[in-house]
């Protein structure tokens, strides 16, 4: 089973490991996409554009810096360093060590920067959104496409795909995956959304369990004290829905 997340605009001001290490980043085979991307963002924060690409508040000029460090600055395990309410609720640091082992091999989290990261990977803080189209590589979601997508159409077993609908552009794991919703009274709801979401991330790796089919997830939730509702693909190749009725 693979779990998709998105990142967290939230994140730790400051790593305290060393320097930025490409090659050591979990799927090597996108180090040269990386690298470009870091490149471009690099190139960009030393203009006058930067903030307006990268849809920054006068409030966050700092992030304009931050990022022309980046490949000197202290890093940190992606587990430490992404702090939105998706991550405060699936609470990585204060999982059981069974579960932590299995929040190693199972979660995906897409980067606008990085492509693709596991928890265990040491990145330092930045700042760039998959929503970004940065000169001179154009949109993210479609440059990573690209590459990422032979990597994880190889990955076996079921997709629960967390993301929000920007990183999700990135990857289209077809009918193999459940994308998850989140409903209050009928409506589809977004800030709540992330909360739930962290928690079911939670539930999956703390219960142990490796579902292999949308049937088998939606028996996993339920039995895990969440109320769940499947809805099958209408046509084609598209991912499976599941509604989590808060």
């Amino acid at each position: 089973m693979l779990i998709l997340l998105p990142p967290s605009e939230g994140k730790a001001a400051r790593g305290d490991g060393p320097a930025l290490d490409l090659p050591r980043l979990s799927f090597p085979a996108l180090g040269p996409h990386r690298e470009l991307v870091l490149e471009a963002l690099i190139a960009l924060c030393r203009g006058p554009a930067a903030r307006e690409v990268l849809g920054l508040s006068p409030g966050q000029a700092g992030e304009v810096d931050g990022n022309l460090l980046l490949r000197t600055a202290p890093t940190l395990a992606a587990a430490d360093l992404y702090t939105g309410v998706l991550y405060d609720n699936l609470g990585l640091a204060s999982l059981s060590p069974r579960a932590a082992t299995r929040a190693s091999e199972s979660l995906l989290i897409f980067s606008g920067l990085w492509g693709l990261l596991r928890v265990g990977d040491r990145v330092p803080p930045y700042r760039l959104s998959m929503g970004v189209r940065l000169p001179p590589l154009g949109g993210l979601s479609a440059f990573w496409r690209r590459p990422v997508t032979p990597l994880l159409d190889a990955e076996p077993g079921l997709v629960v795909d967390l993301r929000s609908s920007t990183y999700a552009a990135a990857w289209r794991p077809g009918g193999r995956a459940v994308a998850v919703r989140v409903l209050r009274d009928g409506k589809v709801v977004s800030h709540m959304a992330k909360a739930t979401r962290g928690l079911i991330a939670r539930s999956l790796l703390e219960g142990g369990v490796d579902p292999e089919t949308p049937e088998e997830l939606v028996k996993v939730l339920d039995h895990l004290g969440h109320s769940v509702v499947l809805h099958a693909p209408p046509t084609g190749n598209r991912s499976w829905t599941l509604d989590v009725v808060t």
